[in-house]
């Protein structure tokens, strides 16, 4: 995107991987930015390789070749650029592509390109290639902040990782739902509340799974229950899928803790490799209401009822009974 930014134009983009934001960013901005908007009608072709009678390598290629018209260079983006099965037409255009001025950004999306294809070896010969893998879990919350930041707006680490709970690891959607707490917002007070998200996104900051999370860690069977009872009537929520890898998380963690030489927050911060002790408070409190040997077996269950929730050795039992069954467990 720097080299985007400053003009540094390279024949060929091959942007693939299992996520597709980040493709979507990079080809939105070159089809946004590279040519005026006089100049695209005539010199910018966005195609779907989806359509094989229509879209195939021999055309990509010929569309790649044609001379610009009024202006600097063409540009050819190709959408669904993993439809296409025989490249050798591209291959040999790409052969000869560092003469000409004209881009082609090819999205492949949903996988990646053989690497030791003769195309792939052109593309990486002489242009770009970027592969846009999925992002963990655990780095969602960081990116919600990142891309409110970027937009001069603040918002709490907790209500950051209750929206990636919610909304999950889709950085499209996530963007899209983001975008919902951009709209409206006050100038003087540019901060993300759990209000907000509440209102905007349908993240309920009683009924979610950083809450669930809490209760059973505070071994509150009150509020824990509630909270699956939520879970249940309300399907939408996402809650009884997202809520086995957040308390996996969790108690992995933990049971690493017990390992820790010192247990005080500035010893287990350490030993954990923490920010700051104070994210040490669950685990401190977790090492007092859980023993190491309960711990390993919350583990277990955990595995079980994600293997059962995935179908597996699982005739009927629904996922609602399934978390049902997990906290129970954990707490008792």
């Amino acid at each position: 995107m720097a080299d985007l930014r400053a003009k540094r134009y390279k024949p060929v983009y091959l942007l693939m991987g299992e996520e597709a934001y980040y493709i979507d960013q990079v080809s939105d901005y070159i089809a946004n930015n590279v040519l005026s908007p006089e100049e695209r009608d005539f010199n910018q072709d966005v195609v779907f390789a989806s359509d094989k009678k229509t879209v195939d390598a021999a055309a990509v290629a010929q569309m790649a070749r044609q001379f610009p018209m009024m202006a600097e260079r063409r540009v050819v983006i190709v959408k669904e650029a993993q439809n296409i099965k025989q490249w050798e037409p591209v291959q040999k255009y790409l052969e000869k592509a560092s003469t000409s001025p004209n881009m082609l950004v090819l999205c492949y999306k949903n996988g990646t390109m053989d690497r030791r294809s003769a195309v792939f070896k052109a593309i990486n010969n002489c242009g770009v290639v970027l592969e846009s893998a999925k992002i963990k879990d655990w780095q969602v919350p960081q990116f919600v902040q990142k891309y409110l930041k970027e937009r001069n707006v603040a918002i709490e680490p907790q209500t950051a990782e209750v929206i990636a709970n919610f909304v999950g690891s889709d950085l499209s959607r996530l963007s899209g739902e983001l975008d919902k707490l951009l709209i409206g917002i006050d100038d003087n007070n540019r901060r993300v509340t759990p209000e907000m998200a509440e209102a905007k996104i349908g993240v309920s900051k009683d009924f979610n799974t950083f809450e669930l999370k809490n209760a059973l860690i505070e071994k509150n069977v009150y509020k824990a229950n509630q909270i699956v009872k939520y879970f249940t009537g309300n399907p939408k929520s996402q809650g009884l899928f997202l809520s086995v890898p957040l308390l996996f998380n969790y108690f992995k963690t933990l049971m690493m803790a017990y390992y820790s030489p010192r247990k005080d927050a500035d010893g287990l911060a350490d030993f954990l490799e923490l920010k700051s002790s104070w994210q040490t408070k669950d685990y401190l409190t977790g090492m007092r209401n859980f023993s190491g040997v309960k711990v390993m077996q919350i583990i277990n269950k955990l595995r079980e009822t994600d293997a059962k929730m995935k179908g597996l050795d699982n005739p009927n039992t629904d996922a609602g009974q399934l978390l049902q069954e997990l906290v129970f467990f954990i707490l008792h």
